[in-house]
C-alpha cells in the first residue's frame, strides 16, 4: 500500500485528533492530493534531524499511524488548517523521496492482536484506575499555575450521544491541566476547579483503551512510540499502568520528567 508520508516531531496514536496548519508547499500538494482521491496520509516520528528531505535526511521510525482528514479549511493564500484523526498503523517497508514534493511511503497495515484476554481486561481496569488518579494529581494545588493539555480523540459516540452530534465527526476533546510550577499566584474558586475536569469518554475496548491512553498521558516521545508499537494490547496495557504509577509518583512530588525537543539538539537553525 502505498501513502503520503508526513513526518513530524510526534508520535499519533489510533483515535487521536491531530490539528495541522500546513504552510510548506510540499505539504500543501500532500493535503490536496490527500483531498483530491480521499487517502489517508501517514504520520511518523522523525527520530533524529530537524526535517526531512533533499536538504537534511532524517532518521524516521519504522511504525506510524493513518491520518484521515476529518475537516480541511483553506486560505485564500493555499495554507490549510486540518483535524486528521488517526485510524490505524503500518509498518514502513520502504520510502521514495523523488516520486512527489513529499515522501511517499510503501507501507503494511498492521492488524491489532490482543494477547491473553482475561489479562488484557485487568489492565484495562488496572490502567483506568490509575489514570483516573494521574488526573487528579494533574490538578494545580494552591501556589501552582498549570500548564493545560488539549487533546481531541476521536471515539465511537452512544446512538442518542451521536445523533445530538452529528456535526461534530464524533470527535471529544480531553481537556486537563499539568502542574507548571509554584513561580506565579493563581487566583481561582471552588468552581474553576471543574473547568479542569478531564471530559473524556472511555472505552470498554481494551485495545481502544490502550491507544487512548497512549495518546493522552504526557510520556517522552520513545516511550510514545514504544508504546504504538507494541504487539499486542496486553503488552501495551502492562506497560500503560507501570507508566502511570511512575506518572504518579511523580506528580506526587510535584516533580516532572525532563525531556529536551530534538528539535533544538541539532544547534541553531541558520535562516
Amino acid at each position: 500500500m502505498e501513502i503520503p508520508l508526513f513526518p513530524l516531531h510526534t508520535v499519533l496514536c489510533p483515535g487521536i485528533v491531530l490539528p495541522l496548519h500546513i504552510f510548506e508547499d510540499r505539504y500543501r500538494a500532500l493535503v490536496r492530493h490527500c483531498l483530491d482521491t480521499g487517502v489517508p496520509f501517514g504520520v511518523v516520528l522523525i527520530r533524529d534531524g530537524r526535517e526531512v528531505g533533499a536538504r537534511g535526511i532524517a532518521t524516521l521510525a519504522g511504525v506510524g499511524a493513518f491520518a484521515e482528514i476529518r475537516r480541511a479549511g483553506r486560505y485564500p493564500d493555499g495554507r490549510f488548517d486540518l483535524l486528521a484523526a488517526a485510524t490505524g498503523r503500518f509498518a514502513i517497508e520502504s520510502v521514495d523521496a523523488m516520486k512527489a514534493p513529499y515522501l511517499v511511503a510503501d507501507v503494511t497495515p498492521l492488524d491489532d492482536e490482543l494477547g491473553d484476554e482475561s489479562r488484557a481486561e485487568r489492565l484495562s481496569g488496572a490502567a483506568i484506575r490509575r489514570f483516573v488518579r494521574y488526573l487528579e494529581l494533574m490538578r494545580a494545588r494552591d501556589g501552582e499555575t498549570t500548564e493545560v493539555l488539549d487533546i481531541q480523540v476521536e471515539l465511537d459516540a452512544p446512538a442518542d450521544r451521536a445523533a445530538a452530534n452529528d456535526d461534530e465527526d464524533d470527535a471529544f476533546e480531553a481537556t486537563a491541566s499539568r502542574p507548571a510550577g509554584d513561580d506565579e499566584d493563581r487566583d481561582d474558586d471552588e468552581d474553576d476547579e471543574d473547568d479542569d475536569a478531564t471530559e473524556l469518554t472511555i472505552p470498554d475496548d481494551p485495545t481502544v483503551l490502550s491507544y487512548l491512553l497512549s495518546g493522552i498521558v504526557q510520556v517522552e516521545l520513545p516511550r510514545r512510540q514504544r508504546l504504538l508499537e507494541a504487539e499486542t494490547t496486553e503488552e501495551r496495557l502492562q506497560e500503560l499502568v507501570a507508566l502511570l504509577d511512575r506518572e504518579i509518583l511523580l506528580l506526587g512530588e510535584r516533580l516532572r520528567y525532563f525531556a529536551p525537543d530534538p528539535r533544538t539538539l541539532a544547534g541553531p537553525v541558520r535562516s
